[in-house]
């Protein structure tokens, strides 16, 4: 509905190995692309997905004016955040550095079970990050996607388990520099929005 540059839809993530091909707006996410959430976006709280771009500025004053004559950014980063509503252990590892789940097999007298080890330890695992949604700027029924080709998991989040309030995890997604870039504006990746219906 018009006007299509206010924008009101909710996006999905998805994460794949750092390297995985983005796929095109025309194909759904394939190959290792795996969704973050078992019912994607019906797993985030209704805060939506957060993408944040923030910076550290610094500003040159000079004697003879009273205003700023010059800026420098010393600092710039880019994150995506949600809150995830999906208490499964293969949606959990995110919280966990990816830490491997493993499955037991029940057997006779014993239950079967899945486990995940709670120590991250020192390696920081990265991944690529695809954030999408039907939402473009510039028409009806296009897409739009952020398309991050490294990142981790930087959130520390904190399960609370009461009545009455589904658990959740509190994920933050920071991009680091790609230094395999087309260009060096994008090294964070890249926001993609479809403006035409393939021929």
């Amino acid at each position: 509905m018009e006007p299509y540059e206010i924008i009101a839809a909710p996006f999905t993530v998805w994460f794949a190995p750092v390297g995985e091909a983005f796929p095109t707006f025309d194909a759904d996410p394939a190959g290792n692309w795996a969704k973050i959430g078992t019912s994607g976006d019906e797993n985030y709280s209704e805060d939506g997905v957060t993408v944040v771009h923030s910076q550290t500025t610094e500003k040159t004053r000079v004697l003879g004016t009273t205003g700023p004559r010059k800026a420098f950014r010393t600092q710039e980063d880019m994150m995506v955040r949600f809150t995830l509503f999906d208490m499964t252990l293969e949606n959990y590892k995110h919280a966990l550095n990816g830490n491997p789940v493993t499955t037991t097999a029940a057997g006779s007298g014993t239950a079967g079970f899945k486990k995940i080890g709670l120590r991250q330890g020192l390696e920081v695992s990265t991944m690529a990050l695809l954030v999408r949604g039907n939402a473009s700027a510039y028409g009806p029924d296009w897409k739009a996607q952020f398309e991050v080709p490294r990142c981790f998991q930087s959130g520390s989040p904190e399960q609370v388990f009461r009545k009455g309030l589904p658990a959740g995890l509190a994920l933050a997604f920071d991009a680091l520099e790609d230094s395999s870039a087309a260009s060096a504006d994008e090294r964070f990746g890249r926001l993609k929005i479809q403006h035409q219906t393939a021929l």
